[in-house]
């Protein structure tokens, strides 16, 4: 019998396996815990206009209470989206595909994983397009 560790099909070993899906939980923990945030953030927004007449064009606040509202709107939606991208991580870890590149198949560096764990593409592919965009 080998002293080496037991891996499995995508030859990772049950620890390190073990090790992402802690990681992943506890970004996904953090991450309901600020869209909890953010929630109150909004509620409180909301309810702070309720209590005074807003009239966003001449009130010299409204410009800003609109910021408000729209930035934490946009915080709210952008973590949302990163729960649903910890989901999927979870279940390509649960696949074995986790750590694999979505558009060219190859794996995506442990470095790249440690900075996004959710990501789905290699450095090259999550590269800049050729024609001037992201991919």
């Amino acid at each position: 019998m080998s002293d080496a560790p037991r891996r499995d099909r995508e030859g990772q070993s049950p620890l390190a396996v073990g090790r992402v899906r802690e990681r992943l939980a506890a970004d996904r923990a953090d991450t309901v815990a600020r869209v909890a945030a953010l929630g109150r953030d909004f509620d409180g927004i909301v309810a702070a206009n309720a209590l005074v007449a807003v009239d966003d064009e001449h009130d010299p606040e409204g410009g800003t209470t609109a910021f408000e509202r729209a930035h934490v709107t946009s915080l709210l939606a952008q973590a949302r989206e990163h729960l649903e991208e910890l989901d999927r991580a979870v279940e390509r870890l649960d696949h074995g595909a986790y750590g694999m590149c979505e558009s060219c198949g190859s794996t995506i560096p442990p470095e790249r994983l440690d900075i996004r764990p959710a990501a789905t593409t290699c450095v090259t592919c999550a590269g800049p397009d050729p024609r001037g965009g992201r991919r």
